[in-house]
């Protein structure tokens, strides 16, 4: 980084944010292999939390390649580049007093973990969607497991690069013994528990 590039305190801070959205701002970070069902529970998820009148926003790892991460192969460099500019990104929209729900395979712990380390501690909560080989590729909703079998994609997680599971993730959901209701609203309860919301009485 150059000498000349400083940092810039602004007046609006993370904590007065909280103030203003009633919640506790945090990384919500689904991973899993390709159809675990990532992106159907975030999507269930956020729904939920947007009629319980939370500020939130979501990251699906599809959507930032047609954009921020559009230049991006998926050769292992180019699948640790995706994860930091997605965490820099999630970090701003904690800075925002936002819950940020992120739907990445990110297969490999040591990337998730420099994710972890760009917020508090308590701010990251992985969630492990914890769904089998076999049952992802039955499901292959866009045809890729087909065509990494085919060898018309290299590098694809679960054929032939590598899955890291979560050892320790704060939530453990086993998608083939729950609906996508159950799982999301399982979430829910976490938040609640650990207080990053409170319950609407709408």
């Amino acid at each position: 980084m150059s000498n000349n590039v400083l940092w810039h305190n602004q007046q609006v801070t993370k904590e007065s944010r909280e103030l203003l959205t009633k919640q506790k701002p945090c990384i919500l970070w689904f991973t899993g292999l390709s159809g675990s069902g990532k992106s159907t529970i975030a999507n269930a998820l956020e729904h939920l939390l947007y009629t319980n009148g939370n500020f939130t926003y979501l990251l699906d790892g599809d959507n930032l390649r047609h954009g921020l991460n559009k230049d991006l192969g998926f050769d292992d460099s180019s699948r640790i580049e995706n994860i930091r500019r997605v965490g820099e990104v999630a970090k701003l929209f904690v800075q925002s007093g936002q819950i940020v729900l992120t739907a990445f395979i990110s297969p490999f712990r040591s990337d998730r973990e420099v994710v972890k380390n760009l917020v508090e501690d308590a701010e990251f909560v992985e969630i492990f969607v914890d769904t089998p080989l076999e049952v992802c590729e039955s499901r292959d909703p866009k045809g890729l497991y087909k065509k990494a079998r085919a060898g018309e994609i290299k590098n694809f997680t679960g054929i032939d690069s590598l899955y890291e599971k979560p050892e320790k993730s704060q939530i453990h959901i086993k998608n083939t013994q729950i609906s996508v209701e159950q799982a999301s609203q399982q979430i829910m309860e976490f938040l609640i528990k650990n207080k990053f919301i409170t319950r609407s009485s709408n």
